[in-house]
This record gives C-alpha cells, structure tokens and sequence, in this order.
C-alpha cells in the first residue's frame, strides 16, 4: 500500500475457497483468495486467508501489523476491474454499511471541508453539491456545526441525501477517474 495508508481492518466483500475460476493451474496448487475493502481508506485489496479459514462477504478481518487471526498475507491492492460479480455486488452495501455506523466521522466532512482552490470548494465534488448549496453549507456550519445527515438534511433546504451523495463519490474515488480524492485512498 502506498506510504501513509494503513488499513487495519478489512471489510470481506467475497471470499474465493478454490482461488480465482481463470487461475488454470492445478486446485492443489490455487490458493484461496478474499476481496476485501479496508474500512479506513476504501481501498481494495486482495487478501490470502490462512489455512481452513472460511470467510463470508461482511466479515470485518484484522490487516494490520500485529498477529492476524484470519488473513495469512495481503497480496497487494486490487484493482476494481478484478473484482467477482459478487464482490461488485457487496461493494455499494459494504460503503453504505460503513457511512451508517460511522456517521460522525463523514458529518465532520461537511464540517471542516476546505476549498480546493479559488475557484472550486471540495463540497462541491460531493455529487447533486454545487455552488449554492456549497454556500448554504458553509454559512449553517458557521453558525453551527452539523451534529448528524439528518440535520444536515433539516437546515440546508432541498439538499439531495447527504448519505448517499457521499457513497457515490466515495465509489467514484474506488472506481477511479478522480483527480481529487476525499476519502478513497
């Protein structure tokens, strides 16, 4: 992974017992295989289990430097052109998942956000956020704080789901073609 970005927790989106279907060499030879995203940075990434581990989309794994029971070593980061049906399938749920549990950390986005230069605001990269609603944002934050979406939702008027505006640039950073990233590493 690239210097800066640790990942300590993966996130199963498909777990492969047999290997890839197109690896063409012998089964005893496959090594079972697990597409996984990292719940910090959404980076994906594939995963080698240890030996008779068995893994299911959802599972949450430890990646990180200390003794790991689940995950034998990381191959290296996994480009979204190789991810199973399955895993695709997962990966829009698995990110909503995470925006849910960790609410806080993503308000705190709208929060502090900065502008990118004088002409354009990292608000506004977030998909239905242009200009006006950029403004409204930054002036109710001024006056106070975003506490949750759904006060987000409350104070700026007819502001697309916050939530969801922020899965689909979270997947548009995973699935590359964005010059700037704001939470995919």
């Amino acid at each position: 992974m690239e210097r800066g970005i640790h990942e300590e927790i993966a996130i199963v989106l498909d777990f492969l017992p047999h290997g890839y279907p197109f690896d063409t060499r012998p089964s005893h030879i496959k090594t079972p295989i697990v597409q996984a995203m990292g719940k910090q940075h959404f980076v994906l990434l594939e995963l080698v289990p240890k030996k008779d581990i068995g893994l299911q989309p959802h599972d949450e794994v430890y990646i990180g430097e200390a003794k790991r029971e689940h995950i034998h070593h990381i191959n290296g980061r996994l480009s979204p052109s190789r991810l199973t049906p399955t895993a695709r399938a997962e990966l829009e749920f698995t990110v909503k998942e995470i925006l849910k549990k960790d609410e806080a950390r993503f308000v705190e986005f709208f929060n502090k956000a900065q502008p990118l230069s004088t002409r354009m605001h990292s608000i506004e990269l977030i998909p239905g956020m242009g200009k006006k609603r950029m403004w409204e944002i930054l002036q109710e934050r001024d006056t106070k704080p975003f506490e949750s979406f759904d006060d987000l939702k409350k104070r700026v008027k007819l502001i697309p789901d916050p939530a969801n505006a922020v899965a689909k640039r979270i997947l548009m950073e995973i699935y590359g073609g964005e010059k700037h990233s704001l939470f995919a590493g």
